[in-house]
């Protein structure tokens, strides 16, 4: 399986997916607008794909991954994923919360905190990790789960994954 964002910047996400935005784009303080993925060559077995956008290089800024997007059950015949797919879910996949939506900033009623929540690294360069999983199920998951709890479920399930590193300047 492949995955590409096609719309970068000198190796860059574009900024109109992160803080660099335009304010039209920006909601309660926040990019809200998700970048467009191609997906390539998912084997013939998947039923379902599930997505996520995390932040590992928040883990020195607050202490955890921040989670930025997590969609289960996209169809697995989805070969592209259009802009704005993050609020619009054009597609009807099942929306997970992101780090708004945790304890810690407690943000559950935000809208931005079921489904994607875009770059916005306070200092230095942060490599935004977006990883698409080919499932042989469909999961047993509604809007409002967590990140563990997908990882948790499809142990067992994955076919195939791809990874892609999206650097966001600070």
């Amino acid at each position: 399986m492949k995955i590409n964002v096609p719309l970068m910047d000198n190796g860059y996400l574009d900024d109109k997916y992160t803080k660099h935005t335009t304010a039209e784009n920006i909601v309660n303080g926040l990019p809200a607008v998700s970048f467009p993925i191609d997906i390539a060559d998912v084997s013939n077995n998947a039923k379902t794909l599930a997505i996520t956008l995390t932040d590992l290089d928040a883990i020195p800024v607050c202490g955890f991954e921040w989670i930025h997007w997590i969609a289960a059950n996209v169809p697995a015949d989805c070969t592209h994923v259009p802009e704005n797919a993050g609020k619009e879910n054009p597609l009807g996949w099942n929306r997970g919360y992101n780090s708004l939506a945790g304890r810690l900033l407690d943000r559950k009623d935000d809208p931005l905190s079921l489904g994607f929540v875009g770059p916005a690294p306070p200092r230095d360069i942060h490599d935004y990790t977006l990883t698409v999983y080919a499932l042989d199920e469909k999961l047993p998951l509604a809007d409002g789960f967590w990140y563990n709890e997908l990882l948790h479920t499809i142990k067992g399930h994955v076919l195939d994954k791809a990874t892609l590193e999206l650097p966001v300047k600070s």
